[in-house]
């Protein structure tokens, strides 16, 4: 790919682009184009090179640049909390099999509008699991939107004045994949009860959704009214891939081995 930067061609900087055909590429919208065209049209000049490459290279510094935009558009849009991707994932300190781990980062369960629920003990690898799904998913081109459940409630108190619930979790599942992470930490207050249902039951067959919970699902009655748990999980569970993690908080081991932060002078 030619990079898009001003660089020098025998010694002497790119010429800028005649301002008309600046205005062109601008009212076009071809912005990646306009910005590597100066260095393109040098390096096509001093090379000789064919006018029909001089297009499929300037056309395909548009599509790349396009595509970062997107995916960096895709990536704000999700919410993600740390960033986490799977450069950093340790897939031997997990207790999910080897195999399991490979399978879910096809993301073929994803394309299928299939479920995830990964359950266990705080610092098991939950959140990081997830985030790091999530962030592949972004990178495949998928959309995905990052919940915490007390999330769900204030949407669900946002727009149950004006009556727009319905299309607020719709426009929530305008996503491929919409995680609701850390299930079981707090109380579940009535409303985020109200609103994992009425994503769960919306997304049903349509979506896929994963959740980190401390709870195992059929314990959910445990945090919210019976009626809307078994609601829930009955439809969560359906199509739904269960992965339970085990063992030691990670962060716990870490910070008893002085691996949480950076050792002072």
């Amino acid at each position: 790919m030619i990079s898009t930067s001003v660089s020098e061609i025998g010694g002497q900087p790119a010429s800028p682009l005649p301002s008309e055909l600046a205005g062109l590429l601008h009212r076009m919208r071809l912005p990646h184009m306009r910005k590597a065209a100066p260095e393109v049209l040098a390096t096509a000049k001093a090379q000789r090179w064919d006018p029909a490459e001089v297009l499929k290279v300037l056309l395909a510094e548009e599509v790349a640049g396009r595509e970062r935009s997107a995916l960096a558009t895709r990536r704000a849009a999700a919410g993600f909390p740390t960033g986490k991707t799977f450069d950093a994932w340790n897939p031997d300190a997990s207790s999910i099999p080897a195999p399991t781990q490979q399978a879910l980062r096809t993301l073929e369960w994803v394309h299928r509008r299939e479920n995830l629920v990964v359950c266990g003990p705080s610092g098991t690898g939950k959140t990081f699991l997830l985030e790091a799904l999530g962030q592949q998913a972004v990178e495949a081109g998928l959309r995905v939107a990052w919940l915490r459940l007390e999330d769900l409630g204030v949407l669900l108190r946002r727009h149950r004045a004006d009556d727009t619930v319905a299309k607020a979790i719709t426009r929530l599942l305008k996503a491929e994949l919409v995680v609701v992470d850390d299930i079981g930490l707090l109380p579940v207050a009535t409303d985020a009860a109200e609103g994992l249902y009425r994503l769960v039951d919306a997304a049903y067959e349509k979506r896929s959704v994963a959740i980190s919970s401390n709870l195992h699902p059929s314990g959910f009655d445990e945090l919210m009214p019976k009626t809307l748990a078994t609601a829930t999980v009955d439809r969560l569970l359906h199509h739904a891939h269960v992965c339970q993690t085990s063992g030691d908080s990670v962060r716990l081991t870490q910070a008893l081995a002085g691996q949480g932060v950076s050792p002072l002078p």
